[in-house]
């Protein structure tokens, strides 16, 4: 299959200015140039000079058909994304010129790529490892300069220079271990543990580094899961909105006016905050009501921090108090020793522009640990307190600046912590003076666990999955 010569649309589907083909493979060449005339006269030109915009037209080949007027470059292997010989197409941006230049490219032998296939055979050609690969896609789908920013130090190498450095110090350990145990006729001294030592710990140090910022990573990666809890009618439409600064939500002074849950991502100091606004948790014998709160629950239960949302121009009710234990029982405001608390809640005291008659004393005294905002939709009173409330959570317990690379994918930060309790095992079993094979077996686990993330060790079933993901012409 890799040998085919593979062919897609490479920009997004819709109408737009300019669209591209692109065509990757030994036959690119031989497979376009056929379709290209000189504007001037009917002859089949020769293929231009490498990686230069040539002008010409594209015809359908069983009619003659003239499809498009394009700029075509002809890049030739191995200084292409693929590493194979390119053709990129340039058309005109009309979904449907675009689709009869493919079929064209593919009536002449090409095959449709697969979704991701032509980052898949820049991997497998060497010019990107599985975590530069990884990267393209997180480019693409960044949501804030930031995420831009981590994607593109990923794609350069960072990530994958840190993880072969702690590779190889793994690899310093492994290599005294099994010389010493593969060829005892040449009297290679058994390595003692304070030799070894060195090694491990300088790849858990890496490792170390890396996982530290892991969190903050895949939130910049991710976004911030904030879900907008409370009763009925105390502002929370009204909230998404002023924090939106744009009307998304329905806004009525009518209780239960939102019955299903609103989904909107704004940019909260490079992190996308992925704000949901919820139908109000009221015990209701509406059908649809119902299912509002129930969306409103599974919203809190999957949220990375709540906003519990209260009137400050009434007094506390039944409802309120409801709201606040079903939090609690989903684990929210529970903080441990020496730690902030695992799911927090911001306490948003709302209408702040109205007089106050709420407890906000009784609030602080079931939420002691959580940071409490007073605000006012109408007047924007509060809101940037509010925001930089949010952006302290973010920040609390993680690394900043730019001493280690920040982790934004699960599965590179899963198989970082699988590496991190083999060298743990491999540390235990010397303490224990157990035979080096065992130690080495743990350090070789160790090894291949972060191979995972550059690719060198991961398995087809791996890379059919991440590459599934990508999008077809990329």
């Amino acid at each position: 299959m890799q040998n085919d010569t593979i062919a897609a649309i490479a920009t997004p589907q819709g109408v737009g200015g300019v669209g591209i083909i692109r065509v990757s493979g030994s036959d690119a060449f031989s497979l376009v140039a056929p379709l290209l005339r000189r504007p001037s006269r009917e002859d089949i030109p020769p293929v231009p000079p490498t990686h230069q915009l040539t002008y010409r037209v594209i015809i359908d080949p069983a009619t003659q058909e003239i499809l498009d007027e394009v700029l075509v470059a002809f890049m030739r292997a191995p200084h292409t994304y693929t590493c194979e010989d390119v053709v990129e197409i340039q058309g005109h941006g009309g979904p449907l010129i675009l689709r009869r230049i493919l079929r064209s490219v593919l009536a002449q032998g090409a095959r449709m790529a697969n979704p991701g296939e032509f980052t898949l055979r820049a991997f497998l050609n060497g010019r990107l490892d599985l975590a530069q690969a990884e990267a393209v896609m997180d480019l693409i789908g960044s949501q804030t300069e930031v995420g831009q920013r981590l994607a593109m130090q990923q794609l350069r190498g960072k990530l994958s220079d840190q993880v072969e450095h702690a590779r190889t110090s793994m690899l310093g350990a492994i290599a005294r271990i099994e010389a010493s145990i593969d060829f005892p006729e040449d009297d290679i001294p058994t390595p003692q543990a304070e030799e070894l030592l060195p090694f491990i710990e300088e790849a858990q140090r890496q490792i170390a580094r890396l996982l530290a910022g892991s969190e903050q990573g895949r939130l910049y990666r991710q976004g911030l899961r904030t879900a907008i809890i409370g009763r009925p009618n105390v502002g929370k439409s009204s909230l998404l909105n002023a924090l939106l600064r744009i009307e998304r939500a329905i806004v009525t002074p009518i209780a239960g006016t939102t019955r299903d849950t609103v989904e909107e991502i704004a940019n909260l100091r490079g992190i996308p905050l992925h704000l949901i606004d919820t139908a109000g948790i009221t015990p209701t014998q509406d059908p649809v009501e119902q299912l509002g709160v129930q969306r409103s629950r599974l919203a809190a239960e999957t949220a990375d921090v709540i906003l519990h949302v209260f009137d400050g121009a009434t007094a506390l009710t039944e409802q309120d108090w409801q709201v606040a234990q079903e939090l609690r029982a989903m684990g929210y405001g529970e903080k441990r020793e020496g730690q902030a608390a695992r799911r927090p809640v911001v306490v948003v005291i709302n209408k702040a522009d109205c007089e106050q008659v709420i407890d906000v004393a009784a609030i602080q005294s079931f939420w002691q640990d959580a940071s409490l905002v007073q605000t006012s939709t109408l007047t924007g009173e509060g809101l940037e307190a509010l925001e930089n409330t949010l952006a302290e959570l973010v920040q609390a317990g993680n690394v900043s600046g730019n001493e280690s690379v920040l982790i934004t994918s699960a599965r590179h930060q899963e198989a970082l912590r699988r590496g991190a309790e083999h060298l743990n095992a491999a540390i235990l079993s010397l303490g224990q003076k157990v035979p080096l094979d065992f130690v080495s077996i743990d350090l070789r686990a160790a090894y291949d666990a972060l191979g995972e993330v550059t690719g060198e060790t991961a398995s087809e079933d791996l890379l059919d999955r991440i590459f599934s993901e990508f999008c077809i012409g990329k």
